[in-house]
């Protein structure tokens, strides 16, 4: 017997059961709550109110042609109620107990409260525009009408149809019964059992034609998935690179919000769960870097490490998402929304003057150095600008929401609004004192003055950056959006700006300071240099090769750069930098005594250019995240490895954290000097990918805070809708894991 046909007969008499139940029981009380729990086992209906009845069959070939067609796995849930929870979250928690993947969708229908959600994985194939045109075409109008199997098929052929590029098909609607999951006349009591047999056998007979044909193919939330293909198993473990990384990233940022707001003993179950999240994420790009390093594993082990990799990038999330909630309660912004925009407001207007000093800390490195000194950071100020201007309009409009002075923004038009709003606040400067936010709902993306932003340099920049970010206080769909998410942008904003800022500041130190350490290094190796020609004067020419190449580079490398510092233009980390590898290498040749001691003045020159490469690269990563794929990271995070290792192994004179005194600095200069290669190359490949995905557009630093992973949903997908209007799928990210971020879906009431 397959395994179909227990199954078939499981069926026929749960529906004979049912009738029985039906008829002999009790009526089921009206206020029964429905928790999100187990989906059926049997296939991808779960028919808790009997709304599909004897149309059952023709919802499953709809979700099985889906399927065959496409490998989407669309799930369908009838319920009488939500349990007191909004639609989205009563979906996204079913979808998350269940385990639904990224080529699995649900729809959830509650029949007696009249309403509906839609969720979907944000890593899959289908985006959220393509999401809410099913969700507007083909679902809602059958709810509407209670054509409740419509609604299935109608979300099964619209899913096709945008997976295929054609235009959702508009539905034949069948109206049926208002509330499938309610009481009913004696004549509907005795209908009820007999539609209750008649489809359990028509589902019967259906499952065991069908289940044969889809076992060995179809995944299922309930242990039937198959064993995905190396390469796709490789692409999950990527993606769950990115997306971990970015929560923990996101987190981070949020911790020292709470930090700063309430203080670390309040905030410190949050700050464990980062850490924990933290050591998960290392290891598991500990392993992706062991599988791109040039020893192949076999297949066996490489699937192994492939499966730990999202293991543990699963385990950081759910870590995170534990905390996520009490975080959201703790900082509570609808709450303490007055409190946190003031300190966003003092925040902006002292990284506005910021700003202005590390733009001309810029200018003069590129007057005293190369170009290429100044390469780490030569678009910091312009990317901290338009942070800012994003930030300000943010807070302007949390500001017009906390004031009630939103109500024009009500209207139909959610991104109209930056040209006109500018116009009525209409100060020319940062100083300016118009009024923004007034009249229609098109003017009421500007919200005040320059100096009510925050100082961000003008009106029209505000009343851009409102528009950028939606216009008026209203979502894509009409909905107001909260002033916790203003908020949460704004602070993103900030938070990014003032590490654009810090990296000029921080630049500028390292370049003087790699100044001041050159003249002795030349000094250093000039001295190495005539030690090296005495001993290869006394030594037959045919038994030190090596040491004369290694001898021939040194004189090579301090001859450049001498005649560069000598040109008045020159990049004194690179040439530092280059000076102490060729030096260490010409010292590791004399293999004379003394040599720990050198080692300790090459690793203290090696460590300088060690954390000005990592740092340079987390800055970049940090802050063009929404485009940057899991190579970078993985070379970074091997990068901070190594760094670590290397100030664990340098005592205090070489400004390490370990002890250093039965460390071996030859190991930590190698360390230092891994660090730094894997930190350039890491930067290297991460501006690659942005150059390879395009900055994206969008007024008011728009682009921008999509770039940055302000905003989710951008350039690498990813995040929860609803939040922010202005065409991108995402709000702005908040601290939590893949369940908190990772889902994209709608819903309301029909």
């Amino acid at each position: 017997m397959t395994r179909g046909a227990p199954r078939a007969l499981v069926a026929l008499l749960t529906g004979l059961l049912a009738a029985v139940c039906w008829l002999a029981g009790p009526a089921a009380p009206d206020g029964r709550a429905e928790e999100p729990g187990p989906l059926d086992r049997r296939g991808q209906i779960t028919d808790r109110v009997d709304a599909l009845g004897v149309r059952a069959p023709e919802v499953a070939r709809a979700l099985d042609r889906l399927y065959d067609e496409h490998r989407l796995q669309l799930f369908v849930v009838y319920v009488r109620d939500f349990s007191g929870r909004s639609p989205r979250e009563w979906a996204d928690a079913t979808a998350d107990r269940n385990g639904l993947g990224t080529d699995d969708v649900l729809l959830a229908v509650a029949t007696r409260e009249r309403r509906y959600a839609y969720t979907a994985d944000a890593a899959g194939r289908l985006t959220q525009a393509r999401l809410d045109e099913v969700a507007r075409t083909a679902v809602e109008p059958a709810l509407r009408a209670g054509d409740w199997a419509g609604a299935a098929i109608g979300a099964a052929d619209g899913y096709a149809a945008a997976l295929s590029g054609r235009a959702v098909p508009v539905p034949a609607l069948t109206p049926g019964v208002p509330d499938p999951g309610g009481g009913g006349s004696p004549a509907v009591d005795l209908l009820v059992p007999v539609v209750l047999v008649a489809g359990a056998l028509a589902v019967a007979g259906y499952a065991y034609t069908s289940r044969r044909r889809r076992a060995r193919t179809r995944t299922t939330p309930h242990g039937g998935v198959p064993v995905p293909a190396p390469p796709e198993l490789d692409e999950r473990a990527r993606r769950a690179l990115v997306e971990t990384d970015d929560a923990v990233r996101t987190s981070q940022e949020e911790l020292g919000f709470a930090q700063a707001q309430f203080g670390e003993a309040a905030a410190k179950p949050f700050a464990e769960a980062v850490a924990y999240a933290q050591g998960e994420l290392t290891a598991a790009f500990r392993l992706r870097q062991r599988l791109d390093d040039a020893e192949p594993e076999d297949e066996v082990t490489r699937r192994a490490m492939l499966e730990e990799i999202v293991a543990r990038c699963a385990d950081a999330g759910r870590r995170l998402d534990e905390e996520s909630a009490a975080f959201d309660a703790l900082r509570d912004l609808e709450r303490t929304a007055p409190g946190a925009l003031a300190a966003a407001l003092a925040a902006h207007r002292e990284l506005e003057g910021r700003l202005t000093t590390a733009e001309a800390a810029l200018s003069a490195m590129r007057d005293r150095y190369t170009d290429a000194a100044a390469a780490p950071v030569a678009t910091a100020p312009s990317e901290a600008r338009a942070r800012l201007a994003f930030a300000a309009a943010n807070l302007s409009r949390a500001r017009e929401a906390l004031e009630g002075g939103a109500d024009g923004a009500g209207g139909t038009d959610a991104g109209g609004a930056g040209t006109g709003a500018a116009g009525t606040g209409g100060a020319g400067s940062s100083g300016g004192t118009g009024t923004g936010g007034a009249g229609s709902g098109a003017e009421a993306g500007g919200a005040g003055s320059g100096a009510e932003a925050g100082g961000a340099g003008s009106g029209a920049e505000a009343g851009t950056g409102a528009a950028g970010s939606g216009g008026g206080a209203a979502g894509g769909g009409g909905e107001r959006v909260s002033v916790a998410l203003y908020l949460r942008a704004a602070e993103g904003a900030l938070a990014q700006a003032a590490r654009l800022v810090e990296a000029v500041d921080r630049r500028a130190v390292e370049l003087a300071e790699a100044a001041g350490r050159l003249p002795g290094a030349l000094a250093e190796a000039e001295a190495d240099l005539a030690e090296a020609r005495g001993v290869l004067e006394a030594t037959p020419g045919g038994t030190a090769a090596g040491l004369r190449g290694r001898t021939a580079r040194l004189e090579s490398v301090v001859r450049d750069v001498r005649r560069a510092a000598e040109a008045g233009r020159y990049d004194p980390v690179d040439a530092l930098r280059r000076t102490e590898e060729a030096d260490a290498a010409l010292d590791e040749a004399l293999e004379r005594e003394g040599g720990l001691r050198r080692a300790r003045a090459f690793l203290d020159q090696a460590l300088l250019a060690a954390r000005s490469s990592v740092g340079a690269a987390e800055d970049y990563l940090a802050t063009h995240r929404g485009a940057v794929a899991s190579v970078a990271r993985t070379r970074l995070a091997e990068a901070r490895r190594h760094l670590a290792a290397a100030e664990a192994g340098a005592g205090p004179g070489a400004g390490g954290t370990g002890p250093g005194a039965d460390a071996d600095p030859r190991a930590a200069l190698a360390d230092a000097q891994r660090a730094d290669a894997l930190a350039r190359q890491a930067q290297a490949l991460a501006e690659q990918d942005v150059r390879l995905r395009g900055a994206p557009g969008g007024p008011g630093g728009l682009g921008g805070a999509v770039l940055g992973g302000i905003l989710l949903g951008g350039l690498m997908g990813g995040g929860r809708s609803g939040g922010m209007p202005g065409g991108f799928a995402g709000g702005p990210a908040s601290f939590g894991g893949g369940r908190t971020r990772g889902r994209l879906g709608g819903g309301g009431r029909f």
